[in-house]
């Protein structure tokens, strides 16, 4: 008779807790389930009062929604790798604007609806400078998806044989901030060059492009990159020789039309796109 009594005893006390972390799951509060037993003894030695123990409790369970909510959005966005300003070297490229690049990493830029375009030859941290704004993008809330020029357009290709087009479109326009790589680096088919002009015209104006690539641009992508640049109101122009600076939207678009101008025209002059 005893141990009946104190078996029953035992799975009575034992039921509020159950109850409590099975509560807790149904709502999705992994950390205050993982959490609530060793903070409701660290509140009882310091005497915090129920309320201060909830504050805790939630406080716990935003920080940690917050940082699962990032690590989400950097997985999302198909980063190469993931870079940071901290770890780029402003010494070893004094061209570029260190000031103009933290500034752009507050992303206030996106709620401007400006563009940011960068040039330069290839080793002049324009691949880390991009990823560095998406990773800051992606942790201050935005939703982000970096791509190659060459990958973007085979999936637009494909969306486009699929009869998926539409959908795709949808899908880019869902991001916040659109990253394309090496633009002008890799030759793309009339088609493909179609598609990504199409593409990246209907979302200026509307969403935010950051659009990067090397200096020396092939077939069509020299008019490509000059409707490009003229589009960019934020401009960052990573390049050995000249300084990196915003330009306003009018001078941008002639300054950086007439560098690109000066290293292709004579290339193209005479050759139909």
């Amino acid at each position: 008779m005893s141990n009946d009594t104190s078996n029953t005893a035992t799975d009575t006390s034992d039921t509020p807790q159950l109850l409590l972390e099975h509560h807790l799951k149904e709502l999705r509060l992994p950390t205050m389930l993982r959490e609530y037993d060793h903070i409701a003894r660290q509140c009882a030695v310091e005497q915090v009062d129920y309320q201060r123990y909830l504050l805790r409790m939630t406080e716990l369970e935003l920080l940690d929604r917050e940082r699962r909510a990032t690590d989400r959005r950097i997985r999302q966005a198909r980063f190469p790798v993931v870079k940071t300003l901290d770890s780029f070297d402003f010494l070893a490229m004094p061209s570029v604007n260190k000031t103009l690049v933290l500034e752009l990493a507050r992303c206030e830029f996106l709620a401007r609806r400006e563009n940011v375009l960068l040039l330069g030859n290839s080793g002049t941290g324009k691949t880390h400078i991009a990823l560095a704004l998406g990773l800051a993008a992606c942790q201050q809330g935005h939703r982000v998806r970096f791509t190659t020029t060459a990958a973007l357009v085979s999936e637009l290709i494909e969306a486009r044989d699929d009869k998926k087009l539409l959908r795709f479109r949808k899908q880019i326009a869902s991001y916040e901030l659109l990253i394309v790589d090496e633009l002008g680096f890799v030759p793309l088919s009339k088609t493909g060059a179609e598609l990504l002009f199409e593409l990246l015209s209907q979302r200026y104006g509307r969403l935010y492009a950051r659009v990067y690539g090397r200096r020396r641009l092939c077939g069509n992508h020299y008019w490509h990159a000059l409707w490009l640049c003229r589009q960019a109101r934020n401009q960052i122009c990573v390049d050995g020789r000249r300084g990196a600076t915003r330009i306003p939207r009018r001078a941008g678009s002639c300054a950086v039309r007439k560098r690109v101008a000066s290293h292709s025209i004579g290339r193209y002059r005479g050759r139909s796109t």
